[in-house]
Parts: structure tokens; C-alpha cells; sequence
């Protein structure tokens, strides 16, 4: 496998994967691997989303974000560590550090519709009485994202050499959160902590995260000869990158990089950037014991046994979400 340094983040057409053509789907999953090896980032087209979808939702999540803080924090349930509903101005940091990022969130999660007895496991989702069309486009786009997310899977399965629907079952009802994100503006820059960001240079938990075009620039990943490049998707892209969960199954051969949103020069500090990612993540029971075929004389295994859930209620404690 070669290594080379990306000026800019792969495209690929998902189609490719789809098509029926076994050339198309193969070339696919080599570029794929090749782009997760080095960089852990790439943009996808064909990915299902419609304007329509993006369009409606930007629009929603920015009425949401424009109501008072009194009324958005009506929607906020501290004991639920983040999981559904609003999270307040600066609550989330990276971790490693203290200093809350400049940002505010809403979340919503999976909704067990076949009887799955994993229901249980996950709080109801919260919806705002003042937005009713927040449920369903909001759904509709957490479904299409989730349904992308398995062919994505699909393709990173069959470069690991597994079976191509080894994670289909694993995320089935999954534990994955759709997070519209309003870095809201800054009056007076000078106010607020030095070291204060939109968001603090992190990896993502989950297996892969799939973004939909941010409103403005600022998401930067850092490179493997830690350069920071800019991430930037064209309007038919989403961006799709690898997870700490997948990077930890694979023993670090798929690299979930470290990302950040950086502030825009300070008299922008004052317009808004909104952002949505969906965090694709498993059922709670899946064994992230690294795989076999990531382990060799040269590559010796580098995690300990560890299940999704208990990953991610590890994950929330160090980011500030949980006090558990």
C-alpha cells in the first residue's frame, strides 16, 4: 500500500460501488482503502441525499438555533450525558482539554421500528414543539445517511478482506446520532477564552462520520507530516471519514485523523456557521477486539478488548458529556 500526502481530500463516486459493475465497484474499494490508509477522509457523490433533504434541514436547524436559549434549553436533559436533544453553548470540549468548544448542538438518535429489543437501550428522541417539521425531515435525512453509512461499510469490509455485509448485522439499530451544529457568533472575540475554538482538534468516536456540506469553511484535518489542509466538499458531496472505533478494530491500518473547525479571522467571529454530521455508530455489543488480519510481526496489536458501549461511555466521560 502506498503512502503519499493528499493536498486535498479523494472523491469518489458511490455509484461506482453500486453500479452492478464488478471493475467499477473493485477500483472503488482499492481507492477507498488507499485514501482511509493515509488520510482517513474522503468526499462522496451519489451519496442520496437530495437538495430538497439538505436544503429543508439547514433551514430548520437554523430556525431551532435562532430561538432564545431559554427556549432551546427547554429541550436539554443533562441526564441523558448529550445523547437526544439540545446541548448548551460550550458544554462539549475535546479531549484532552477543558476549554468548552464554541458551539451548540442538537442530536437526534435511532428510532427501533422492527420490534428490536436494542429500544431499550436508547432514550426517546426529543423534538421542539416550535419546529414539528424538525421530526420529519430530520428522520428522513438520518435514514438516508444511515442507508449510505452501510454501503460505505460494505466497501470498507470487503477491503479488509471480510465478508462484504460483516458490518451490516453490527449496525443494525445502531447507536447512531444525526448532530446539526451551530457555532454561533462571536460579539466580542476579546471575551471570549485564547484558546477557545469552534471545535478543538479531536477523532471521531464512532465507526464513520458522513458530513453534509458545513455553511462556511474552518474544518481542517491534519495530515500525516502535520500539515493542516482544508476540507472542503463541492455542493453535490458529503465528506465521509473514518472513526475511532473502526481505527481501533483495524489496528490503526484505517486512520481515523485528527480534525478541527478553526475560527474564522476575527471580523467574522460574528456570522454563524452551521454544520451536520451523522455519527454512524454500532450496536452497543459490538466487539471492537482488533482483527486478526490487522495483526502481524510488524503491526502488533495495539488495543485492548473493549465493546462499542463501553468505548463510547469512556468516550463521553473524557469529552465532558458524562460524569459517568
Amino acid at each position: 500500500m502506498s503512502t503519499k500526502l493528499y493536498d486535498e481530500v479523494p472523491s469518489l463516486d458511490l455509484a461506482d460501488f453500486t453500479s452492478g459493475n464488478p471493475e467499477k465497484k473493485a477500483a472503488f474499494v482499492q481507492a477507498l482503502g488507499e485514501a482511509y490508509n493515509n488520510i482517513g477522509f474522503v468526499a462522496i457523490k451519489n451519496h442520496g441525499l437530495t437538495d430538497e433533504m439538505t436544503t429543508k434541514l439547514y433551514s430548520t436547524i437554523q430556525e431551532f438555533f435562532g430561538l432564545t436559549d431559554e427556549v432551546k434549553q427547554q429541550y436539554e436533559v443533562p441526564e441523558l450525558a448529550g445523547q437526544r436533544g439540545y446541548i448548551g453553548k460550550g458544554k462539549e470540549h475535546a479531549k484532552g482539554r477543558t476549554t468548552g468548544d464554541l458551539k451548540e448542538f442538537y442530536h437526534v438518535g435511532q428510532e427501533v421500528t422492527d420490534g428490536d429489543a436494542i429500544k431499550n437501550e436508547y432514550p426517546d428522541n426529543i423534538w421542539p414543539a416550535e419546529l414539528p417539521e424538525l421530526e420529519k425531515v430530520g428522520l428522513k435525512v438520518y435514514q438516508t445517511l444511515e442507508a449510505t453509512g452501510v454501503k460505505m461499510l460494505q466497501a470498507i469490509a470487503i477491503y479488509l478482506g471480510l465478508d462484504e455485509n460483516y458490518f451490516d448485522s453490527r449496525v443494525h439499530n445502531g447507536n447512531s446520532i444525526l448532530r446539526p451544529i451551530h457555532y454561533f457568533p462571536i460579539e466580542n472575540p476579546d471575551e471570549v477564552p485564547a484558546d477557545a475554538v469552534r471545535a478543538a482538534e479531536h477523532g471521531d468516536i464512532n465507526l464513520i462520520t458522513l458530513l453534509m456540506g458545513a455553511s462556511a469553511d474552518g474544518l481542517q484535518v491534519l495530515r500525516r507530516d502535520n500539515k493542516w489542509i482544508p476540507i472542503t466538499a463541492l455542493p453535490d458531496q458529503i465528506i465521509v471519514n473514518v472513526g475511532d472505533m473502526l481505527s481501533r478494530h483495524t489496528n490503526n491500518k484505517l486512520k481515523s485523523t485528527i480534525h478541527r473547525v478553526v475560527n474564522p479571522p476575527k471580523e467574522l467571529m460574528k456570522t454563524s456557521r452551521f454544520s451536520i454530521p451523522f455519527f454512524m455508530h454500532p450496536r452497543s455489543d459490538m466487539d471492537l477486539t482488533v482483527l486478526p488480519s490487522c495483526v502481524d510481526e510488524n503491526n502488533p496489536k495495539l488495543y485492548d478488548d473493549i465493546t462499542a458501549g463501553q468505548f463510547l461511555q469512556q468516550r463521553l466521560a473524557e469529552i465532558g458529556l458524562s460524569k459517568k
